[in-house]
Formats: structure tokens, C-alpha cells, sequence
């Protein structure tokens, strides 16, 4: 006990509407559904919960996260409501605050059960598009200070620190959590060839129609990493595991789940660190700052990126650093700073071509130069808000991309075609550009990316000021048939 109030746990309180007295009965009623009938929580108990930071024993902890996940329709930790033991795993008091409330960075034995805690959550929901109230991002200068000295140095030597073998003695995590048991290499490969089965799902159709699948299968590694394998099987679950983080938060992004999109992103680049993997928690970084910067922050994904780049340290291969690049330009295109974009592309275009592709890993095969073209596109379409002018290099790196795009990329294609076309608006061409957008708006029913709704929502905003031709008002009716399966929230005008 703290004696102090228990903020977070307070105000996920308020925000669910509960009295205390309605929350104790909640916890006796679902302790004894998950077995522990003899449990006996009151009004009283409740309120040194929040008003004096009692930390109550296990498993009140995780009855707790689950009612408030399911009150709120988004996935609550014990982290989130403030009930992690002060001497536990990941509580570094160095970057505790109210702006960190998970406690970045996690230590290792923490690693694995925050993730299989945040998954078993995400999968208890059992559906999709639910935000809920009270959801929001952790600032990118925020997780930049918390994960910048720990990102810089190397993981603790196996055996180092000690390890939960034991699942009775692990911290508790999510209620799809089996006993830890071993595996050997074929499980592994098997592991490893469902990420890439995962990777090229998510590529041709989008995040929503697999993001489950994902997440369950990120739950079972979990588990499987609570027993210490051989240091070679372990590192290789670890980046199963990260793969697996990446993919669960890029799908998350793509259907809108923002909070939990950065969650998983963050999972990634500790469970990659924990895997010595240092340039794969560098790019898992790199695609929060690709989010802040689809979401109006790019000031906070220029920071993240320094993090990304700086932290992946002398392993990072020149083509991974230029589709960091690319996101970096893509950034500065949104502030405006067209000089600046300019010659970051530059760079981005020299380190693509110096690299000779003897080595590369499996979580950069989809940037190629069909990519390397999109990301600049982008770059030069989101300049063009600033400075029309970068229409007409965004028009050519688009057709070079769709030209370049080979098959079962079909949403990347589908935002190539959208950015040409908006190029072609902001270029004063609307009949090139009626082309374009129709041709998006025939694959636009194959994904299931809430990003491409956002895109094509401003696109339309474009079409007014040729609102006036017969054709493109015959493409505004069109757009409008299709906006309306886009959630309302999902439709900022600020988006590129």
C-alpha cells in the first residue's frame, strides 16, 4: 500500500461509471467464474484500491483487467490500472511516470508476460473496431526517452537474469496461457513459415480479416517463452515473436485500433532486443513512427525515428535504412519542410541502390523498389498540401510503383492509385485523375484497411473544386456510396 491514490485505476474508474460497491460484486462474481469462489471483495476493499494504492493479490489483478476490458471495449492491463508491485520486473523507477504507464522498457522476465497478457486481452474482446473511451497514444518524445538508453545497450546474458520457468511462479497473464512446456526447431519453423503466410495476407487483403489469427498466434508464443529453451531455439521464438508483435500492430493500424496498434509495435521492439536482434526492434519502432505520422504527429515520428536508426545500431543494412528514410521524408512532407524531404529521398534513393541484397531479412522483403517509389510518392503527394509544385514527382514515382508492384500487393497498389490520383487533382488534371480513382475504387471492396477509407476520404475532398464536371461528379456519387462503410472517426480530412 502507498498510501497515495491509485490515479490510473482511478480514472479508468470514472470512465467505466461503476459505484464501488457495484465494482466489488463484479470481482467476486467473476473470481468465481474463473475458479476462486472463495474470494470476498467489498465497497471497502474497492477503496483502498484506489484511494490509499493498495495492490490487491493475485488474481484480483487480472479480474480486474478483464472487467474493465470488457466495460471499455479495449484491452486493459494491470499495467494500465496501476496494480504492478513496486520491485516487480519492468517498474524501473528511472522512467515510471504518469506519461509511461507501462513502465518502459520492460525487463526480459517481464517481456513475455506482457505480451501474453495484452494478447489474451485483445482476443477476450472477441471483435473488432472498438476503441473505447479513454484510449490513447503514448507520446513518440515519450517513448523515445523511456526506450533510448535501453535500445543503446545489449540484452542481459542468458542466464543473467533469472527466469520464470515455472508458469505457478510467472507473473500471470492471460487466460489463454498454457503450461510452458519446450519446442524444438521444427515447431519453430513452422512458427516462422505462419508469420510469413501472415505477412503475405496482410499485404494482398489488409489487417482486419486475419488480425485475430495474428494475435493468437502471438498468445501461444507467449507461452511458449515462459520455459528458457537452448539459447539458439530461444532467440530464434524471441523474433518469432517480434515478426509476429509487428504484424499484430500493423493490422491494428489498418483497422483503426491506434492504441493498441502502438502497444503491439512496442512488444515488437522488446521482444527483438530480447532476441539480439537490435535493427528488427529499430524497424518495429519505425512503423509507430509511420503511425504518428498517419495520425497528424510527424514532429513525434521524426523523434522515434532518431530512436529507430540510432538503436539498430552498425548491423542496419543501407536498405533498411533507406526505407527509414522514406519515413523520415514522409514526415518532413507533412511539416512542409520540402527541402529537407528532398534530400532525405536522396539518401534513401543512394542506400537502396548501394545495397548488394546478399542479406537480407525476411521482415524487409516487401520493401523493394516497387515501395521505395510508393514511399516517395507519398512523400511528394503529402508535400503537395504545402507546395503543389511536388504533384508532378508524385505522379511519376506512383506510375513507377504500379508499374513496378508485383502480385499480392493488392492494398499497396490500391494506395498507389489513390495517391495518383490525388496528385493528378492537386495537378489540375482531373480527367487522368478520374481514371486513377476509379481504378481504386474497383479493388477497394478486396481490403479491409480502414487506412485506404481515409485515403479515399481525401481524395473526395479534392473533387470539389471539379465538382462542377459531369464525370467527376459521377465519381463524388461513387465515393460516397463507399465512404459510408468507414466508421465516422476513421474520416480525417487531415489524413495523406
Amino acid at each position: 500500500m502507498t498510501g497515495q491514490t491509485n490515479t490510473r485505476l482511478a480514472d479508468l474508474f470514472g470512465l467505466a461509471g461503476w459505484s464501488k460497491g457495484e465494482l466489488a460484486r463484479l470481482v467476486n462474481r467473476q473470481s468465481a467464474a474463473m475458479g476462486h469462489p472463495q474470494l470476498a471483495t467489498d465497497t471497502s476493499r474497492v477503496r483502498r484500491w484506489i484511494d490509499k494504492g493498495e495492490i490487491p493479490r493475485d488474481p484480483v489483478p487480472r479480474v480486474l483487467a478483464a472487467l474493465f476490458t470488457e466495460r471499455l471495449g479495449r484491452v486493459v492491463t494491470i499495467e494500465d490500472l496501476g496494480l504492478v508491485r513496486r520491485g516487480r520486473a519492468g517498474t524501473r523507477r528511472d522512467v515510471k511516470s504518469n506519461d509511461n504507464p507501462d513502465g518502459l522498457p520492460w525487463a526480459p522476465e517481464r517481456t513475455a508476460a506482457v505480451l501474453t497478457e495484452f494478447t489474451g486481452m485483445d482476443l477476450m474482446l472477441n471483435r473488432r473496431g472498438l476503441v473505447g473511451a479513454g484510449a490513447a497514444l503514448v507520446a513518440g518524445s515519450t517513448l523515445t526517452h523511456a526506450m533510448h538508453d535501453w535500445l543503446h545497450s545489449n540484452p542481459a546474458r542468458p542466464g543473467a537474469v533469472p527466469r520464470a520457468v515455472d508458469p505457478l511462479h510467472a507473473d500471470p497473464a492471460g487466460y489463454d496461457r498454457y503450461e510452458a512446456a519446450p519446442i524444438g526447431s521444427e515447431e519453430i519453423e513452422a512458427l516462422e513459415h505462419s508469420v510469413q503466410v501472415f505477412r503475405a495476407w496482410d499485404a494482398s487483403r489488409g489487417g482486419g480479416l486475419q488480425r485475430k489469427a495474428v494475435v493468437g498466434q502471438l498468445n501461444e508464443v507467449g507461452g511458449m517463452l515462459a520455459y528458457h529453451h537452448p539459447d539458439a531455439l530461444q532467440r530464434r521464438l524471441w523474433g518469432v515473436a517480434a515478426n509476429l508483435a509487428v504484424l499484430a500492430g500493423w493490422m491494428s493500424h489498418d483497422v483503426g485500433l491506434e492504441p493498441t496498434a502502438q502497444k503491439y509495435f512496442v512488444i515488437a521492439a522488446h521482444a527483438a532486443r530480447e532476441g539480439g536482434d537490435r535493427p528488427r526492434a529499430g524497424e518495429a519502432l519505425s512503423r509507430a513512427a509511420r503511425q504518428m505520422v498517419h495520425l497528424g504527429r510527424p514532429d513525434e515520428a521524426l523523434d522515434l525515428m532518431k530512436l529507430a536508426t540510432s538503436g539498430a545500431g552498425e548491423r542496419l543494412l543501407p536498405r533498411t535504412r533507406a526505407m527509414f528514410h522514406t519515413i523520415e521524408a514522409w514526415a518532413q512532407a507533412a511539416m512542409g519542410q520540402g527541402q529537407e524531404m528532398r534530400r532525405t529521398l536522396g539518401e534513401a534513393e543512394e542506400l537502396f541502390v548501394s545495397d548488394r541484397g546478399d542479406e537480407k531479412p525476411g521482415w524487409m522483403q516487401n520493401f523493394d523498389a516497387a515501395d521505395l517509389h510508393g514511399m516517395q510518392a507519398l512523400a511528394y503527394r503529402t508535400l503537395a498540401d504545402h507546395d503543389p509544385a511536388a504533384a508532378v514527382p508524385a505522379q511519376r514515382h506512383a506510375r513507377k510503383a504500379l508499374e513496378l508492384r508485383s502480385k499480392g500487393h493488392d492494398r499497396s497498389r490500391l494506395f498507389d492509385n489513390i495517391s495518383l490520383a490525388s496528385a493528378y487533382f492537386i495537378g489540375d488534371d482531373p480527367d487522368q485523375a478520374d481514371s486513377y480513382a476509379r481504378l481504386a475504387l474497383l479493388s477497394m471492396g478486396d481490403t479491409s484497411s480502414h487506412r485506404t477509407w481515409q485515403r479515399l476520404h481525401e481524395m473526395y475532398r479534392l473533387t470539389g473544386q471539379y465538382a462542377s464536371y459531369s464525370k467527376i461528379a459521377e465519381l463524388r456519387e461513387e465515393i460516397e456510396v463507399a465512404l459510408p462503410k468507414a466508421p465516422s472517426d476513421t474520416l480525417r480530412t487531415g489524413d495523406v
